[in-house]
């Protein structure tokens, strides 16, 4: 290998796994305030919450592949609603925690996300989104989740190889604050309409059947994990 690819790859490792300086405090609060823009509205919120889907979709995908089951397909749909379908033991652990990884996914991968913002890996970040999504790509079964993953993904590449680091930064950012406050918000709904006396086939209610633990205490794991997820990844993101 010459000096000139050996230096092409120092400089590629150097970015990607080097440290980018803070954005200002302004950029902080701006993404913050983007990010609830986007989620608070309920007319923005049917779009947006099309990313949220995807976390949480994504996360029973992953929990299915580590705890050893076998991954059959991923589909988004456009109502914001998803599926994941895995084989493998219908009870035990590993179906026990493919089944919780859903509605926890979002606001753990915000805070993950915090963590790596606050040690200064904004591009590693958006690199491992990106690959987050490829990997995701790889199991979608259905045309509109396919469309939806590749924009998506799409994003993050371009903000990476392209923006500049002000930029990638409040992207960054922006995403971040995204995960954690929308994150929060679907546990709400499912709430709501659990006592409006639908959602009988939530993920906590399948929780419920496979543990014989109530409902409601699983939606107020749902909860708990958001809600410290928020917490402590928002004081992350402020002390810059």
């Amino acid at each position: 290998m010459d000096s000139l690819a050996i230096a092409s790859l120092a400089s590629l490792w150097d970015r990607v796994f080097g440290d980018q300086p803070d954005p200002d405090m302004w950029v902080v609060i701006a993404t913050l305030v983007a990010a609830l823009a986007a989620i608070v509205p309920q007319g923005v919120w049917r779009i947006s919450r099309n990313a949220i889907t995807i976390a949480h979709e994504g996360g029973h995908g992953l929990i299915a592949l580590l705890t050893g089951r076998q991954l059959t397909g991923i589909r988004l749909h456009s109502d914001t609603s998803g599926l994941t379908v895995s084989r493998g033991k219908p009870h035990g652990l590993g179906m026990i925690l493919t089944a919780a990884a859903g509605y926890t996914a979002p606001p753990l991968l915000g805070l993950g996300g915090a963590a790596l913002l606050a040690a200064g890996h904004i591009t590693l970040l958006l690199w491992l989104a990106t690959a987050l999504l490829v990997a995701m790509l790889v199991m979608i079964r259905n045309a509109y989740g396919a469309l939806t993953v590749v924009l998506t993904g799409g994003a993050f590449l371009l903000v990476s190889w392209l923006a500049g680091p002000q930029v990638q930064a409040a992207f960054a950012y922006a995403v971040v604050w995204f995960l954690l406050v929308g994150g929060v918000r679907p546990a709400f709904e499912l709430q709501a309409k659990r006592m409006r006396g639908g959602a009988g086939d939530s993920d906590a209610d399948q929780l419920s059947r496979l543990t014989h633990v109530p409902a409601g205490l699983w939606l107020f794991l749902f909860h708990a994990v958001s809600l410290c997820s928020l917490i402590g990844g928002g004081r992350w993101l402020l002390e810059v």
